[in-house]
């Protein structure tokens, strides 16, 4: 178990996903257990987690789940891979109107914080085809515009073109993070040209040596944490792994215990180890003060309201946690 020293916001959680709801590969394997996997998280030190909504029907979703706590956040969009929803509708534009209201109305109710998830990712065009992909990442902006929120993005494999897209509408939105970042050093220098950009880390981000030499290269005051959630777990094989310290016990799915994480599948408490890993692979040895700058980070995008006027102050001035 971890210590609850530190303040974590898990930016990154797929809380509609069935795992969560105890299927796995269509079978029920036990039951729903989100006020479970909620409980480790705030034993954890998480303070909020940011639900990702992916479509415009797993948005809904995301914004029911968000509404069940007071420490739960959602997105509103359309994943790369999903945007053939948009022309799958038959009628595109109505598709983004229902997007349009149900951000309204989630903003409304205190628990919409950014247009997402959306972006291009060029490893799944079998997915949805990259013109199509471009296209609505295109038109998420004006979707950000209207509702004056930052967005959540993804970018896999399509550095070019998404920064490309980026600079045109840049004036759009008031700063963005690109999640579960795994992308090249080239890629994550371009994303940080944009100064309203931040970059999201999650296992996926340190399971070779190049990544970890890539997320060296982020400064911490652009950096935020999550785990993506139920994949992305950090495990063993993986890089960053050497920097992990904190553990939670663990059943199969089918030996499923309520006080027990799920063998397999990633939670929102593990994003304690994602901290860990960034403070190793930076050679950083104040964690707590490390979490800070991250939870500032997070709050300065998505919690503007919670930042305190000294917290503001340290980041505008640069004295945050430093590579040693």
């Amino acid at each position: 178990m971890a210590s609850t020293a530190v303040k974590l916001i898990d930016i990154a959680v797929n809380f509609t996903d069935g795992m969560f709801k105890g299927i796995y590969h269509g079978k029920q394997c036990h039951v729903a257990d989100i006020p479970a996997v909620l409980a480790r998280a705030w034993a954890a030190g998480v303070d909020r987690v940011i639900v990702t909504g992916g479509s415009l029907n797993e948005s809904r979703e995301a914004l029911e789940i968000a509404e069940t706590d007071g420490r739960l956040f959602c997105t509103v969009g359309v994943h790369p891979t999903r945007c053939g929803e948009f022309e799958e509708s038959g009628d595109p534009e109505g598709h983004f109107q229902e997007l349009l209201a149900l951000a309204k109305e989630g903003i409304e109710k205190g628990k919409v914080v950014a247009v997402g998830e959306c972006g291009l990712d060029y490893d799944r065009i079998h997915f949805c085809p990259a013109d199509v992909q471009k296209k609505y990442f295109e038109k998420q902006f004006e979707l950000a515009e209207a509702v004056k929120l930052p967005m959540f993005l993804h970018m896999r494999a399509a550095g070019e073109d998404f920064c490309e897209i980026m600079a045109r509408n840049v004036y759009r939105f008031p700063g963005g993070v690109t999640h579960s970042f795994t992308d090249s050093a080239e890629d994550r220098d371009r994303l940080l040209s944009f100064e309203k950009m931040f970059i999201g880390v999650n296992g996926c981000s340190l399971k070779t040596n190049e990544n970890l030499d890539v997320l060296r290269g982020i400064p911490v005051e652009r950096l935020m944490i999550e785990t993506d959630s139920p994949y992305c777990d950090i495990r063993n094989t993986h890089a960053g792994s050497q920097y992990v310290k904190s553990v939670w016990p663990s059943k199969k799915k089918e030996k499923y215990e309520p006080d027990s994480m799920v063998k397999g599948r990633n939670e929102p408490c593990l994003v304690r180890q994602v901290l860990e890993v960034v403070a190793g692979c930076k050679g950083i040895a104040d964690i707590e003060g490390l979490s800070k700058t991250l939870y500032n980070n997070t709050c300065r995008l998505f919690f503007p309201q919670d930042l305190d006027a000294s917290a503001d102050a340290q980041l505008e001035s640069g004295t945050t946690a430093q590579d040693s």
